[in-house]
């Protein structure tokens, strides 16, 4: 019983998505409100101070524990590493204050959807329903399930077969007031913060006004028994029928069912390329339709903020669309939540920060209890003590040190903006200074955006012929590869423009072949004028064909990679399948006699020299009538073709890309490709930009999960390339016993497929690869993102650098991802430039350091700023004496404030240093730092406060001002000073007049110029400190008006700054020791603990090394001889036998560390001998 009640009390909330949630039941108790509020009045406000910042406490001090169906309170908790609270309080809606009639029969359902969560929800006869908010979704009280669900959506179980049945006619208007008051309006609101949080939240107004307009779009839909209907789009709901004439920017996700359109996805790809849609599929089966379509569900999804640029009908009606999701459930809402609550930052800097602040504050808790000590003893009235004592409590800890974190990143900011690199999360410019691995895309990252034909391989007889090159400028010859390239794309015509893919562009181009206009020319072909139609142009070669009419599109994706088509040529009734996509997978789907048997080699040659190949291959089809072309399924049509031959593409290198490797190679910044092109290609161009330097070794890692009875294998092939002859480059594969070692570099290059491979059964081997692995291709947008994450689980800082086009979720999961797109997706990216080349990298590490190292100044500064006041003022509280008002208030803003406005100010050096700054605050240097240069002011303030006292004209003035009065001319030589002093003859206990005060304020006046100048490093992290002129004009402006106050006898200085004259001779024995303790804490900071090589030596001496991931696996593997593997291949089983096994797949963190042998450098070993 006790275990069924605390599963009542706590769900799972998003399981296994990103966002996923603990939720907790808890039941308001009003006697514990009435404590909490009685408490909340004593402590004047700083219990819901202390609420806010904890909101488990506030649940926990107001509720009791209860069932989740009976709680009034839910706690919220992350399931991440960070398990951060949330408190929201359950609300009811109730159906009763809709103005249509809903009935309260409890076995008529309310909503015609059975797998609605709402028929489940609302309790009857009373119709309400619980719910809750959370991040801007709405969840509601499933009582079947006994747990909270997500609204605003059609439910994933509904079936093909659900959604064109039960939504094909639209919703009742009853259904749709139902929906409307649970679901909530179809709005992605974002409130503009007031002024004074938008200093914290400053992305706000822009975010409000990107979705500003999503909200005001008027739409048609389709009313059940009413017919069509014009609204709103906030007033849209899941399930209503969406009716699209034309161009339109969607207000939501929905779901194709009738007709195809066009649409520009560029919002979320980054992509401004159209995309065709076609409609979902009539089926019987109860399957889910998203299971149906596999990967490739999204061909039939219009995503919300995308814009359709033209529609197709079908010949039944116009383009039809049911609504899919609504609000922030939408792709856009779920854009612009991932900005609004952002997944949090795991930097070792700010957790670093707090333990610093939770120490120097029980320094003040010491200091606090001194006070109350000495001042009690002396009897002085209980007010003035608890004064005295709460003054040196809050003097540790400085109230700008959390503003001064970040102000390095203002500036860095401010930079960058200069730099056409924008940033949406400052907090990440900081961790940017932690780098040391950048993944870089391929395709209009590392190379150019656009390509250029080079030529066609063409077949006859299974046998590559001769290759036509694009040089001669002539067009391609007709033949069936000529029609495949002219047909075989998704290039449309708009305002007498063709638009489209870049690749598909260029590929039509080669054929001199044009698109006509449909809406005019379609009569004359007898075609409808939803088909696309291509006729020769006047350069094309010559051809018995008039046109071409394309009636059917299976659209490209990254995962099928690949696309087809099912055309018509003129006066042929036969109708013709085109399909074009990654060589590999295109042979796949041939028919193997047509596929030259000297494919593979072919295919290398031209890979290898930095090629983008594209197969082509063709398969009549023997169909009666037109209407069957539309009920064909994409398995039939692909399938049993012939090969038509290669298209060749040259995807030459931008010119920034060479240069901006060397750099970061030359900073020991680790760089990888991550790309969806060929392996041998990708290889090809990490070899000519040098990111795999010349005379490194290449290994492919090839892996093969488990078939019949062989288990899952990977095998190890080295790549040797040779260059015979001048132009031409050749890769062999070495089947010899040779190391990939010899001395020399290795690169571990893989694809996507064997990337999976590795993870669902080699995952121990994982580690191993990724330390040395260089190139990834043919990764999806998911592999990419799990890629990321598998770096840092190795705890590299992992930088991503893309141009916006499948690589969202990558540019989200890296500590700082790069955008080079200016499309809407790219505000996901915490970093975008506006210049689309790698050039922005270096520069935003550089800044980075700059900021990292600005931080750790000014940090430093603050806390010895705090420790030198706190010295100064516990030792004048040994005699009841405080440092006077205009004292504090010169050190305070004069000189702190400043400093730390313009500290952080100084430049990034302009070259990357071959190494990263500290990035954790409790680090030996630093920590060193701080107690080294404590304990300098503590001796020197130690000291001139008793060595004072042993001067001969010294007297305890807070207790005889006589003495002052009678030796008053021993202390200046001013007349008038002298006089000021006579009348002032009121001294009482707890004054600021003394000889102590007089002597330490100069000391600790110059000791904080000091510390500023020695944190205030330059090279090579930041430029040197007298290129940051107004920080150094602070400096010196400080340091010459305490030498002037020091020296002055002036009696307005005096009496306002509330010192006592003393002997030229003891103000030269002050400013020797305040000059004394900057060449001894210059000479310590900069010669001992900056001094890099001392470091490593004393690291080497005693046997420190870094607790990192990758640095532990690079050093054992640099201890095994059998590694690199080469030329042979490894097998998955049952772990008895020393083979790689991974029995936490689900749960990549439970894999077993055991040992793993891998073997010599034997060739290929049947599984079954080992067993």
């Amino acid at each position: 019983m006790e275990e069924s009640g605390k599963k009542d009390c706590r769900a799972l909330l998003n399981q296994g998505e990103e966002n996923e949630l603990e939720v907790f039941g808890y039941q308001t108790q009003n006697l514990r409100r009435v404590l909490c509020f009685a408490t909340s009045v004593l402590t004047i406000g700083v219990l819901p101070l202390v609420f806010y910042w904890k909101p488990a406490w506030k649940v926990w001090a107001n509720c009791t524990p209860c069932s989740l169906q009976e709680a009034d309170t839910l706690l919220l908790r992350t399931t991440d590493e960070f398990q951060r609270y949330m408190r929201k309080k359950v609300f009811c809606l109730h159906l009763s204050t809709l103005k249509l009639p809903v009935s309260k029969n409890s076995e008529k359902p309310l909503v015609a959807d059975r797998h609605s969560v709402i028929n489940q929800a609302i309790i009857k006869p009373e119709l309400k329903l619980r719910c809750i908010q959370v991040q801007k979704i709405r969840y509601v009280w499933d009582y079947l399930e006994k747990q909270f669900r997500k609204v605003g959506l059609l439910e994933d179980s509904n079936s093909c077969y659900d959604i064109h049945h039960t939504f094909g006619l639209g919703l009742t208007s009853e259904e749709q007031e139902v929906r409307r008051l649970v679901c909530g309006p179809n709005a992605i609101e974002v409130e503009i913060q007031p002024i004074w949080k938008l200093l914290v939240k400053q992305q706000s107004v822009k975010l409000h006004n990107l979705v500003e307009d999503h909200n005001k779009v008027q739409v048609t839909i389709i009313v059940k028994d009413k017919g069509l209907q014009e609204l709103e789009s906030r007033l849209l709901v899941p399930g209503d029928i969406l009716i699209l004439s034309g161009k339109i920017a969607l207000p939501c996700d929905a779901i194709l069912i009738d007709g195809s359109c066009v649409v520009n996805e560029g919002m979320l790809t980054g992509e401004s390329i159209p995309v065709t849609k076609t409609p979902l599929p009539h089926k019987e089966n109860t399957m889910p339709w998203k299971s149906h379509s596999l990967e490739d569900y999204r061909k039939h999804v219009l995503f919300c903020g995308t814009e359709v640029i033209q529609v197709k009908p079908s010949g039944r009606g116009p383009v039809r669309a049911v609504v899919l999701q609504t609000g922030y459930n939408t792709a856009k809402g779920d854009l612009v939540r991932s900005i609004l609550y952002p997944r949090p930052l795991n930097f070792k800097l700010y957790s670093d920060a707090f333990k610093f602040m939770v120490f120097l504050a029980c320094l003040g808790v010491i200091g606090f209890f001194y006070a109350l000590g000495v001042y009690m003893y002396h009897e002085v009235p209980p007010r003035d003590t608890a004064t005295m004592a709460l003054i040196l409590l809050t003097v540790t800890v400085p109230p700008v040190l959390p503003a001064a974190l970040t102000i390095g990143m203002v500036y860095a900011q401010r930079r960058l903006k200069k730099k056409k690199i924008f940033c949406i999360s400052p907090q990440r410019i900081n961790m940017c200074g932690q780098i040391n691995l950048v993944c870089f895309d391929k395709t209009g990252t590392l190379t150019e955006d656009g390509l250029d034909l080079w030529g066609t391989v063409p077949t006859a007889g299974n046998w590559f012929q001769a290759v036509h090159s694009f040089a001669s400028g002539k067009a391609v010859p007709w033949g069936p590869l000529c029609a495949a390239m002219a047909s075989c794309h998704s290039l449309i015509l708009l305002d007498g423009t063709i638009q489209g893919d870049p690749l598909d562009l260029k590929m039509f181009e080669g054929t001199a072949w044009k698109i006509e206009d449909s809406s005019t020319d379609s009569c004359k072909f007898g075609m409808s004028d939803s088909n696309t139609i291509i006729t020769p142009g006047p350069n094309a070669s010559q051809s018995p064909v008039s046109a071409i009419t394309v009636l059917r599109q299976f659209p490209f994706s990254s995962s099928l990679q690949r696309m087809s088509v099912v055309a018509q040529l003129a006066g042929d009734r036969h109708y013709q399948v085109y399909m074009k996509g990654a060589p590999e997978m295109v042979a796949r789907f041939c028919r193997s006699e047509t596929v030259p048997k000297n494919f593979p080699q072919e295919l290398r040659n031209y890979t290898v020299q930095g090629f983008r190949v594209i197969a082509l291959a063709h398969k009549t089809l023997r169909m009666e009538t037109l209407s069957d072309v539309g009920h064909l399924e994409r398995e039939k049509v692909e399938s049993e073709l012939i090969f038509l031959g290669l298209l060749i593409m040259e995807n030459r290198l931008k010119k920034e890309t060479k240069p901006v490797l060397k750099e970061l190679s030359e900073a020991n910044i680790r760089t990888v490709m991550i790309t969806g092109d060929n392996l041998q290609t990708a290889i090809t161009v990490a070899k000519n930009s040098e990111m795999i330097p010349p005379g490194s070794q290449v290994i492919i890692v090839e892996a093969n999960g488990p078939e019949d009875l062989m288990p899952a294998s990977v095998t190890w092939q080295l790549v040797e390339t040779q260059r015979p002859g001048a132009g031409k480059m050749e890769t062999y594969i070495n089947i010899g016993n040779n190391s990939a070692a010899d001395g020399k570099g290795y690169h571990f290059a893989m694809s996507g497929k064997s990337y999976q491979v590795l993870y669902q059964h080699f995952y121990s081997l994982l580690p191993k690869i990724l330390v040395n692995g260089t190139i990834f291709a043919r990764m999806s947008p998911g592999q990419k993102s799990s890629l990321i994450e598998e770096f840092q689980k190795l705890n590299y800082y992992v930088g991503m650098c893309g141009d916006g086009a499948n690589d969202c979720g990558a540019l989200k999961m890296a500590h700082a991802g790069i955008s080079l797109s200016e499309q809407e997706a790219s505000v996901a990216s915490p970093f975008t430039s506006k210049t689309a080349d790698i050039e922005c990298v270096p520069h935003l590490l550089r800044e980075g350091r700059a900021a990292l190292v600005s931080s750790f100044g000014v940090f430093k500064y603050l806390t010895m700023y705090g420790i030198i006041q706190f010295v100064g003022t516990s030792l004048l509280y040994w005699q009841l004496q405080l440092f006077g008002n205009y004292q504090y208030l010169l050190q305070d803003v004069a000189i702190t404030l400043m400093v730390c406005l313009t500290m952080s100010s100084t430049h990034a050096y302009p070259k990357l240093a071959p190494y990263r700054p500290a990035g954790q605050l409790l680090s030996p240097p630093l920590l060193l730092s701080i107690f080294l240069n404590s304990c300098f002011t503590s001796i020197v303030q130690v000291c001139a406060f008793l060595y004072v006292k042993q001067q001969p004209w010294y007297c305890e003035v807070y207790k005889h001002s006589e003495c002052l009065l009678a030796n008053q001319s021993n202390f200046s030589t001013n007349v008038n000073l002298e006089k000021s002093w006579t009348g002032n003859a009121t001294m009482v206990p707890g004054s600021v007049l003394s000889f102590e005060s007089t002597t330490l304020w100069p000391i600790i006046t110059f000791n904080c110029v000091t510390v500023a100048f020695i944190f205030s490093k330059g090279k090579p992290f930041r430029k040197p400190i007298y290129t940051n002129y107004v920080f150094s004009l602070l400096l010196t402006s400080a340091a010459g008006l305490t030498i002037f106050i020091l020296f002055s006898d002036f009696q307005n200085i005096y009496r306002g700054m509330e010192f006592i004259p003393t002997l030229t001779s003891w103000r030269v024995s002050i400013f020797v020791a305040a000059l004394t303790l900057f060449c001894v804490a210059f000479f310590v900071e900069d010669g001992i603990l900056q001094n890099r090589e001392l470091w490593l030596l004393i690291k080497r001496e005693f046997g420190f090394y870094s607790k990192s991931q990758y640095r532990i696996w690079q050093r054992k593997l640099a201890e095994d001889s059998a590694w690199p593997p080469t030329n042979r291949t490894d097998y998955a089983g049952d772990g008895k036998n020393r083979f790689y096994i991974n029995k936490g797949y689900e749960s990549p963190e439970q894999v077993p560390k055991g040992k793993f042998k891998l073997g010599g450098h034997s060739s290929e070993q049947h599984f079954w001998t080992r067993l």
